[in-house]
Parts: structure tokens; sequence; C-alpha cells
């Protein structure tokens, strides 16, 4: 997630067996219905939710970061690799 843009149908996957996770325990072909609705679940806890995180905005904060470290030229060693090899000084031009 903090490196690739998951696919919606991934992350339903993901959300399905998370819900099955929380609702049924370990059964997973346990019948009944759901508590309480996955939007309800999916909220912060001080705001009555249950605090589990929503996957597509957690996947976008992930991928900001990223950009993040990018654009502020982070020392980290693979943003040092593309700045030095893609952007070397001898291409910068100075305003």
């Amino acid at each position: 997630m903090c490196t690739l843009s998951l696919p919606k149908t991934v992350i339903e996957i993901i959300d399905k067996f998370r819900k099955n996770c929380l609702w049924r325990g370990c059964d997973i072909n346990a019948k009944g219905y759901n508590l309480a609705a996955w939007e309800m679940v999916t909220v912060r806890k001080d705001k009555g939710g249950l605090g589990i995180k929503d996957l597509y905005l957690q996947n976008d904060a992930l991928l900001l970061k990223h950009l993040h470290k990018f654009y502020n030229k982070a020392d980290v060693p693979w943003v040092q690799l593309i700045w030095n090899t893609y952007y070397p000084p001898a291409l910068m031009v100075d305003n």
C-alpha cells in the first residue's frame, strides 16, 4: 500500500475478509447479520465508531507520504537515487 495504488476490487476483497473476521470470528461460514454498518465501523473511536482504518484513505495517505518525501528531497536512499539519476545538478536550471 505504500508504493502502489491498490485497485478498488483488491480493497473490496480485503474489506470482505476484515468484515467476516470482525462479525463472524473464526467461522467464515457462520450465518447472521452484521451488527453495524461498515461505514460506521470505520469512523474514529472518539466519533463513536470502532476506529478500523478505511483502506481507500489509508492507501492514498501512504502514497502522499511518498510524494512528500520525494518533493522535499528527504534523506532516504530511494529518493536520492531518483533525484541523482533523473535530475542531476547539471540539468537543473537556477532561477
